[in-house]
């Protein structure tokens, strides 16, 4: 009797520790598969953020070449400026009841158009660097949509 309780002892141990190696194999298997789940979810976050950078990037050089074509352009324009090569004119309405401006002929025929009044060229100057500041802004406030368009995404 003593021995058949050691023997149903000892079966009822291996048997309760097969069931514990079991679990323990399923529970290892369920770690393994959230760490491969946990791994999968960060690579894709990754690769995200990644994208995410690079049109980033994409944006700022895009920005910075706009800044820096504006620049050039606007510094081109007052060279022209400043050696008189160009001048800046605006167009002055015309008074019909102004009987001041003489409207003689000239050898090809009577002359309607437009009147046209030269800008002093410091005034010039300053136009042209109220235009550059609101290049400027312009070009900024694409930048900051293009942004926020990449971060909405």
């Amino acid at each position: 009797m003593a021995l058949s309780a050691v023997l149903a002892w000892q079966l009822q141990g291996w048997r309760l520790g097969r069931q514990l190696h079991e679990q323990e194999q399923a529970l290892v298997q369920q770690r393994l598969d959230q760490a491969e789940a946990l791994h999968g979810l960060l690579l894709a976050e990754r690769e995200q953020r990644q994208g995410l950078e690079q049109r980033l990037h994409d944006s700022e050089a895009k920005h910075f070449q706009e800044l820096t074509d504006a620049q050039q352009t606007q510094a081109r324009l007052r060279d022209r400026l400043a050696t008189a090569d160009l001048r800046l004119s605006v167009l002055v309405e015309r008074d019909t009841a102004c009987t001041s401006v003489p409207t003689a002929a000239g050898a090809g025929g009577v002359d309607h158009g437009p009147v046209r009044a030269r800008l002093d060229p410091a005034h010039a100057r300053r136009i042209v660097a109220i235009t550059d500041d609101g290049d400027r802004g312009l070009i900024a406030l694409r930048a900051c949509q293009a942004y926020i368009r990449a971060l909405s995404r």
